[in-house]
């Protein structure tokens, strides 16, 4: 039952948040709001809202806060993997679209592959390496159009997409300690908040000025809805690791390209290359080969270790 329900989550966030990605793009198109000012009413008013609702369950937000070791943890994950995943991928969405953007996500395995064989000195599993060549293949399509020639994207929006794929690497990786000790909702709201607050920090003029904005209902309503769909995909996707492996996980992740790419054909008319198509099922076919390769791996790992006992 516990499985299921994970499946679940992990479905319904994938799809959420494959959502969000034509969302902002069409609030970017449409509205005078900048970068800044979207993460940072989206980034503090979400964040805010889950402390607020964890306060009002009488629960002791601060506690995490009151001790040095995790107060770092926590506004490292803040500033870095929550507003820089964000950043990157409205970014992204910005200087290219809502379907590459979101693909560009899935590059984080291979970040996180070269991380842990730079850490442990020696070379990854030769399936690792296979499974990386092949998602490098499916990028290199999706980038081209299958046309050597040239790019279709242009230098800033591959920028952006490979910094998406960093940052959610580190997204994954970093808060997993945090969350064991203080819970998924908790970091969730401190690293939110934080982010927004150090962006409006580096931004706070230019937020002032654009808060005009607000008063286009139609605007503030979108707004406002996209914060509240991301903010939920952001606990099903969080959540459902307490209930399925990390290979169901990312193999069920691919539910939000899917998602961005069925919503932006209806709405925008948006259509990838063939050769652009091709290259984002291999990517998926790639991401989907590493995580099985990683999980074989880990669970050899565990079979070899010595019985404590």
């Amino acid at each position: 039952m516990n499985r299921l329900k994970g499946i679940i989550m992990i479905i319904s966030g994938a799809a959420l948040w494959g959502a969000t990605g034509p969302l902002l793009e069409w609030l970017l198109n449409n509205s005078q709001m900048s970068i800044p000012f979207i993460l940072i009413s989206r980034l503090t008013l979400a964040g805010g809202g889950l402390l607020v609702y964890l306060k009002l369950k009488k629960k002791q937000i601060t506690l995490p806060l009151r001790q040095k070791v995790w107060l770092r943890q926590i506004i490292i994950f803040g500033v870095v993997g929550m507003l820089g995943v964000q950043y990157a991928f409205v970014a992204s969405i910005d200087t290219s679209n809502a379907v590459i953007a979101t693909l560009f996500q899935f590059l984080a395995p291979i970040y996180i592959i070269i991380f842990v064989s730079l850490r442990q000195k020696k070379k990854p599993p030769t399936v690792q390496v296979l499974g990386m060549s092949v998602t490098i293949i499916g990028l290199f399509f999706l980038l081209t159009n299958g046309s050597i020639s040239g790019f279709v994207l242009s230098n800033e929006a591959l920028f952006w997409g490979l910094v998406v794929g960093f940052t959610f690497a580190f997204y994954t990786l970093y808060p997993v300690r945090i969350m064991q000790e203080w819970g998924v909702i908790l970091t969730v709201g401190w690293a939110m908040l934080i982010g927004g607050l150090t962006l409006f920090i580096v931004n706070s003029w230019t937020f002032v000025k654009e808060v005009q904005y607000l008063t286009d209902l139609k605007m503030a309503g979108m707004l406002i809805f996209i914060i509240i769909v991301g903010t939920v995909a952001f606990l099903l996707f969080l959540g459902s690791m307490s209930y399925i492996t990390p290979v169901e996980t990312s193999v069920l992740s691919s539910f939000e390209p899917l998602t961005a790419m069925v919503i932006s054909v209806l709405w925008f008319g948006e259509l990838l290359g063939k050769w652009q198509l091709a290259g984002a099922i291999i990517m998926l076919v790639g991401v989907t080969w590493l995580s099985i390769a990683g999980g074989k791996a880990k669970k050899k790992n565990i079979e070899k270790a010595p019985d404590p006992h």
